[in-house]
């Protein structure tokens, strides 16, 4: 992964491109972003441009040997550290960690903006909690103790340090504070709240933003051409995050604005026969279309709200759902509103923890009649 292949984010780019320029990297580096942030992938840029043997005004020239070991993320003063179930029950390991390193390879090469989800079902562990076990503190202090082999660095990327054991967390305190020289951490992270604020202090934050909607869609003409109108509804359904997105390229469009409104409405009639079928047709949709009606469903009440305060000029909205738009905004107010996106959020969460998606939305769809119309 090079910086040229990660649409947008120039500013955090230039910032550690500037950094390593000027030698002034710190030794440990938190790359924080909200899930779908492309942390990851700049963490492997930001390597592969610590390696790189002849660099560039702003990138690693992609063809050095260096470059070679790290396009393919086999570069031997790269290590990884990244959640994973033994799904196998492998009584062996050192098999089950080469394995499982193999995988995570072509993981990296084939989606290179996955995300958690993604490596799970990519390696087969769907059904088992992905964490980063007690026993790696001991593997990254010894990994560490060597010396570099090419490379004048050593990088040890931690992805997702939030999954790790707290065991772990704290067995490698000692060394994220005194590394040895020449030496960097770089921690991936979705949740700063779940870190340890020992591991926080000891890291420099660089806080990683989701794509701007001008870059995703620039990305996306230029790798998979859409007519305007689907490009304009993915752009929006995605939100900054370009994994969502290409995901999203693939399917065949899901008329979540006729969807959405038919649900509003019921829930405003208290058309309860209705409203189970609803449920039971939720439940029939793949993960991806039941995360992708939720998220429709916040930019819907966001345009509502905009709507109500006279802010079209910021509107996301297409031609087709200012009619809806306009006749929700009578019933709605900002208190409505923002229950609504509680509501929606925490149906969301039990979602994404394998709860019942039948009863997840019917729950959701009585709780929002009963804010819409008290």
């Amino acid at each position: 992964m090079r910086f040229a292949d990660i649409p947008g984010l120039s500013e955090t780019k230039t910032k550690l491109i500037d950094a390593v320029k000027h030698n002034h990297i710190a030794h440990a580096q938190l790359f924080l972003g909200k899930p779908g942030a492309l942390n990851l992938p700049l963490a492997l840029a930001y390597a592969n441009y610590l390696h790189c043997q002849n660099k560039n005004a702003g990138d690693a020239c992609g063809t050095c040997a260096a470059c070679s070991k790290s396009l393919k993320y086999v570069h031997p003063d790269t290590s990884f550290v990244f959640p994973v179930g033994n799904i196998k029950g492998d009584k062996d390991p050192d098999r089950f960690k080469a394995e499982i390193l193999k995988s995570w390879r072509a993981f990296l090469t084939e989606q290179p903006f996955g995300d958690l989800n993604d490596w799970t079902t990519y390696y087969g562990g769907e059904d088992k909690q992905a964490l980063i076990s007690k026993d790696e503190s001991r593997e990254i202090i010894k990994t560490l103790s060597l010396k570099p082999f090419e490379s004048p660095y050593k990088i040890m990327i931690i992805w997702r340090p939030e999954l790790m054991h707290p065991s772990a967390a704290n067995g490698i305190l000692k060394i994220l504070e005194e590394p040895p020289v020449n030496t960097f951490f770089i921690l991936v992270s979705n949740a700063a709240e779940q870190l340890l604020p020992t591991i926080l202090s000891r890291n420099q934050l660089i806080q990683v933003p989701m794509l701007a909607d001008e870059d995703l869609r620039e990305y996306i003409q230029q790798n998979h051409p859409l007519d305007p109108s689907r490009l304009l509804e993915i752009t929006q359904l995605a939100e900054g995050d370009l994994n969502m997105a290409i995901k999203l390229i693939d399917r065949e469009e899901d008329h979540f604005q006729d969807r959405f409104a038919d649900w509003m409405r019921s829930c405003y009639k208290r058309d309860y026969p209705k409203l189970v079928s609803f449920s039971e047709d939720f439940h029939a949709l793949d993960r991806l279309s039941q995360r992708n009606l939720f998220q429709y469903s916040l930019s819907m009440m966001r345009e509502t709200l905009l709507h109500s305060a006279g802010a079209v000029s910021i509107s996301r909205m297409k031609t087709g759902e200012a009619k809806f738009v306009s006749d929700f905004s009578k019933i709605m107010d900002v208190e409505k509103v923002e229950n609504i996106n509680q509501l929606v959020t925490q149906a969301h969460y039990h979602l994404e923890r394998n709860g019942s998606a039948k009863m997840i939305f019917l729950d959701l769809s009585l709780h929002i009649a009963k804010t819409i119309k008290p």
